[in-house]
């Protein structure tokens, strides 16, 4: 049948309700359990209380079996006309939302039901689901119609309900370790805190230019200044760049910052957390991602960036944009396009080149380019690289962390550095309230970003950022 055919049956079945002064679209109403209470501890002839949706019928003349299901589970419900009037059981639909009380039986097949004694209308679904045995499989219409999705798909409801618990044990890590989770600003009045593009608006009652966040550092920071000395916020970000299975212009960061630490100390967070998150969210430290195993089991790898880039490419950190552009030149197929030849335009390059792919289990690549690190203390011995690391698993940048630097004069130089070398964002503002803030003084400390969404999808086996986002943004609808 057509959609409009479709509405137009339901809607008639609907009037059914109402023709016996019942409502299609019920108020509050009560569970006495979840299916997976009802199921964990089944006991014969006990009365339960259950909500909803209608997930299958199946018809034997007076009597019909169905299912239901909530978020937890799903449990077979029998239905005797003899009891729930017959035109009330015929107008049912796969879809409806109901709430039904009866006493739990098992049936001669041993399957654990409910045989119903009292039945309450709470949605009456007038659009059809998808056909049970194919499910919702087209991509585009699981992404843009996720409620679909949730429902025709368990597996997705789980991904979901995986990430929620996620976030969850991050908080409870975090808070037992005296970490005090902040809120910063989304909108701020100049993008900063990392190179990306942002989304510009614009406040009315103060005639004023405002950015989405792009990143919340240098706010974290102004409150180690402050002297709140652990400091955490699960914060969204915005970047109006790119999407691909890994990029959405809107996403999730856990942002950490401990003063008085260092980049090593973010180094042992960062493997003590997440191998935490995949033992006990998956039971195990190795954990299936699309055909591979990762090993989360610690201590993880530590390789050098700058010997990786000496021994691919022969470039160092003191070279100019000239040199290393060359040497990358001698290395690369095809044509190599600039806008503006500078020595992170150059990396930007190198960094494409590299072979992430083949990394499988978690790798904290050290010793990067001081000129790419422009908010990062850099090493004592070589002030041409930073106290930086990236952690890489699965071939994805998961997390990033610096010894953050707290020297003002230092910053502000460094800072009018990156605004020339910069050609990604057009940037080309200081924020100078930051600088004023280091002037009084930032303790020493660790900084660290990890990507919630890339962090959710390693441990749910999913492919694309957009199976871990709710509403991923979508092109419209042509």
């Amino acid at each position: 049948m057509e959609v409009d055919e479709i509405k137009r049956v339901r809607l008639d079945k609907l009037q059914v309700f109402l023709d016996r002064g019942l409502t299609g679209y019920g108020g509050k109403f009560e569970p006495s359990h979840s299916i997976e209470e009802t199921l964990k501890d089944f006991k014969e002839g006990e009365e339960v209380t259950l909500a909803g949706r209608l997930m299958a019928v199946r018809g034997h003349g007076k009597v019909f079996f169905a299912d239901i299901m909530d978020q937890t589970g799903k449990i077979q419900i029998f239905l005797k006309s003899a009891i729930i009037d017959m035109d009330i059981i015929k107008a049912l639909d796969i879809g409806d939302i109901i709430g039904i009380t009866g006493e739990t039986f098992q049936t001669k097949m041993g399957q654990d039901s409910v045989r119903v004694s009292e039945l309450t209308m709470l949605s009456k679904s007038l659009m059809t689901l998808p056909e049970k045995w194919h499910g919702l499989k087209d991509v585009e219409i699981r992404y843009r119609q996720r409620y679909v999705d949730l429902i025709a798909n368990p597996e997705v409801r789980d991904v979901f309900i995986t990430r929620s618990r996620v976030v969850s044990k991050i908080r409870s890590y975090l808070d037992e370790r005296k970490f005090l989770e902040v809120e910063t600003p989304m909108l701020q009045p100049m993008a900063g805190g990392a190179r990306g593009r942002p989304f510009k608006s614009h406040h009315n009652a103060y005639d004023l230019d405002v950015y989405m966040r792009i990143a919340p550092e240098l706010y974290l920071k102004r409150l180690l200044v402050g002297g709140l000395e652990r400091v955490y916020e699960i914060n969204r970000n915005f970047r109006n760049e790119g999407i691909s299975t890994r990029h959405n212009p809107e996403f999730t960061m856990l942002e950490v910052y401990q003063s008085y630490g260092d980049y090593e100390d973010m180094m042992k967070l960062t493997e003590d957390l997440i191998s935490l998150l995949a033992k006990e969210l998956t039971g195990s430290y190795k954990v299936p991602y699309q055909g591979k195993e990762i090993d989360f089991t610690t201590p993880w790898e530590r390789r050098s960036f700058a010997k990786v880039i000496k021994d691919k490419f022969d470039i160092n950190p003191e070279d100019d944009a000239t040199t290393m552009l060359d040497k990358v030149k001698a290395k690369k197929k095809g044509a190599i396009k600039l806008d503006k030849l500078t020595r992170s335009a150059v990396m930007t390059i190198v960094e494409d080149m590299l072979e992430e792919d083949e990394i499988v289990n978690p790798v904290f690549f050290t010793d990067y380019f001081t000129f790419l690190c422009p908010l990062a203390k850099t090493l004592p011995e070589n002030p041409a690289i930073s106290a930086r690391f990236e952690c890489f698993i699965a071939g994805m940048e998961v997390g990033n962390a610096y010894s953050e630097l707290n020297d003002p004069l230092e910053q502000r130089r460094r800072l009018e550095e990156d605004l020339e070398d910069d050609v990604e964002t057009g940037n080309r503002s200081l924020d100078e309230d930051f600088l004023n803030a280091l002037e009084y003084g930032m303790p020493p400390a660790g900084g660290l970003g990890i990507g919630i969404d890339r962090l959710v999808m390693l441990l749910t086996d999913s492919p694309s950022i957009r199976d871990v986002i709710l509403f991923p943004l979508l092109k419209p609808v042509q």
